[in-house]
């Protein structure tokens, strides 16, 4: 082995310097990537949401009222008991359909997404090539995380022309097994949600649903653990300010989407999905770094390569 020649040692050592500078740089940057992942948590119009697509789109008045037709024409509850009784399934259950999981009623996962979301006037929304140019420009992980069916989030994706601008999306099956628990026998009591509440000092705990979806602590961990992301590097959008406040008890860097005014739990809120380059710059700021660095790190590369 020939020994290295002395005129040539300051430039071996000035090529080790750059060579671990560089390492340094892609350590810091890979370690940046990690840090800046996003979960967008947004649009589910079970749940009368709006992260996604507006009001004006009567996507959410439908899904309303699909969901009374059901409970009426499936499963026999009195149209008059329908508005008190949803409300207070969708309070403390977080969507009516695990609301009405909890207290009794046995019925089809699939047959019950078919009849709220498969009539819905899908062409009422329409594409958003602002946003997609948003999405698209952001270059870290983006995952779709609705209480919805997969259909019905493919559907709306599709519609708003947003389809390719998501890693994935965590839905109503991804959380729950495809038939109910217990097996539908048609025989449960049905537990009397309504006369609990009416009652001054109610001694019952209310019985606990099956089915897994937000604002439920444990359908969130589970989607963070599917999607293998760590919830203090991740930033958690939604336009319920009980999702952001439960997201947040788990480590979710929070957004309110929908409002300019931060609740408690929100890091962040803003009135439109439109606005998250101005509420958020160092995403963006982020990404320049990246791209600084990979063309540095190139640089370097071709340089080692002449003088080795």
């Amino acid at each position: 082995m020939e020994a290295i020649n002395n005129t040539e040692t300051p430039r071996a050592y000035e090529l080790i310097s750059v060579l671990v500078h560089r390492d340094l740089k892609i350590m810091e940057f890979e370690d940046r990537c990690h840090k800046v992942l996003i979960l967008f948590f947004p649009g589910n119009s079970a749940d009368l949401d709006d992260t996604l697509y507006p009001l004006s789109s009567g996507i959410a008045s439908h899904v309303k009222k699909n969901i009374g037709d059901y409970m009426v024409e499936k499963l026999g509850i009195e149209e008059s008991k329908i508005e008190n009784l949803g409300n207070l399934l969708y309070k403390n259950y977080g969507t009516t359909m695990a609301g009405l999981r909890a207290i009794g009623y046995s019925f089809d996962y699939d047959e019950y997404h078919s009849f709220v979301h498969g009539r819905l006037p899908y062409e009422n929304i329409k594409p958003d090539p602002v946003l997609k140019h948003i999405l698209k420009n952001l270059r870290i992980r983006k995952l779709i995380f609705t209480n919805g069916d997969k259909d019905h989030a493919v559907r709306a994706l599709k519609r708003l022309g947003l389809e390719d601008c998501f890693e994935g999306i965590i839905c109503f099956e991804t959380l729950n097994p495809p038939c109910p628990s217990p097996p539908c026998d048609g025989e449960a009591s049905i537990f009397d949600i309504a006369g609990h509440f009416s009652r001054p000092a109610a001694a019952d705990e209310l019985p606990r649903t099956p089915v897994l979806c937000k604002p439920n602590v444990d359908a969130m961990e589970e989607a963070l653990r599917i999607a293998n992301v760590n919830p203090h590097k991740a930033i958690f959008f939604d336009d319920s300010v009980r999702n952001i406040q439960a997201g947040k008890r788990i480590g979710l860097h929070t957004v309110l989407v929908g409002t300019p005014q931060r609740v408690k739990g929100a890091d962040h809120a803003l009135e439109s999905i439109h606005n998250i380059r101005e509420a958020l710059p160092e995403l963006w700021e982020e990404a320049e770094k990246a791209e600084d660095v990979l063309i540095y790190s190139d640089r370097v590369a071709i340089e080692t390569s002449v003088t080795a």
